[in-house]
């Protein structure tokens, strides 16, 4: 290669690297989850009969909402993640990126979905919703992590509402639906984020982030809220056969996930080990979609 080619390849090649760390800004494989959930809410509250043009405008401003509020967390944790070793090559903490940039960029994209929600859809409330997600998950949620274990209940409220989203950008209404979706999401995030907490316990220790599992250090309180909510989850999933939203195909579904999740949080309270806390997680990552996809394939 010759070294004009050289030269030209250099700035090619750090602006690809520029770019990726945008896109790691935006946290894409948790929106990508996040608007499956949407997806969700929107399908079901349309019954099937959903309007292809509201399903797209309200995946594109949710994804630059939410997109939006994973780069601003990264701001406002940039130096807990450079204390911590699965986060410490990050854009923010690595230096590749300067804060004024993460603040610029997650500004923008969140302003700007707010806002296309808002244009592009004919009721308002969706955009009210996804404005609530976005202020209680960047500016309450991520500064309590510093300051009291209670943060994951409080970080489960804005977790727990982008199906109200998407429900609530088809019927222009939080009722009972969309009640139930967020009741599901709520309880199912507690056991799924104590566990990555406790996997990652000491990099949160030495980052400061008073997660359950760092103050609980025998696991006691943990094991039992992981058990809690699980038992809770159980008849909290079955609200929509009660309810005449779902048949039982969904119904049976429901119980044998509820069960098998509830099992791997029993089996964290007998060993309150890293490997028994990842087959929490890894149940947790099965048992959100696939009780949505029944839902979905079931619901009436």
């Amino acid at each position: 290669m010759s070294a004009g080619a050289t030269i030209l390849a250099k700035p090619e090649s750090a602006l690809r690297v520029r770019l990726a760390d945008y896109v790691t800004l935006t946290k894409p494989r948790m929106g990508m989850m996040i608007l499956f959930t949407v997806a969700a809410g929107a399908w079901l509250a349309g019954q099937g009969g959903l309007n292809p043009s509201v399903m797209f405008h309200t995946l594109l401003g949710t994804a630059l909402v939410v997109a939006g509020a994973s780069a601003l967390n990264q701001v406002l944790e940039r130096s807990s993640d450079a204390l911590m070793a699965r986060t410490e090559n990050r854009p923010l903490p690595s230096g590749r990126l300067a804060p004024a940039e993460g603040w610029i960029f997650g500004l923008v994209l969140a302003i700007v979905g707010l806002g296309y929600l808002t244009l592009t859809l004919h009721n308002r409330l969706a955009a009210l919703v996804a404005a609530v997600a976005f202020v209680s998950y960047v500016f309450v949620y991520t500064p309590l992590k510093k300051i009291t274990s209670l943060n994951t209940l409080v970080g489960a409220v804005p977790g727990a509402l982008p199906p109200v989203i998407g429900w609530t950008a088809v019927t222009g209404a939080f009722d009972a639906g969309a009640a139930v979706l967020f009741l599901i999401l709520f309880l199912w995030q507690v056991p799924h984020f104590l566990a990555i907490a406790r996997i990652y316990r000491d990099d949160y220790a030495r980052a400061g982030l008073h997660m359950l599992p760092v103050v609980d250090r025998n696991g006691d309180m943990t094991s039992r809220q992981m058990v809690s909510y699980c038992l809770v989850l159980i008849p909290a999933s079955l609200l929509p056969v009660l309810m005449g939203q779902a048949g039982i195909l969904y119904l049976l579904g429901a119980l044998f996930l509820g069960v098998g999740f509830l099992g791997a949080a029993v089996g964290f309270l007998r060993e309150r080990s890293v490997q028994r806390a990842r087959r929490v997680l890894k149940f947790s990552l099965v048992y959100l979609p696939a009780l949505l996809a029944l839902l979905l394939i079931n619901g009436t």
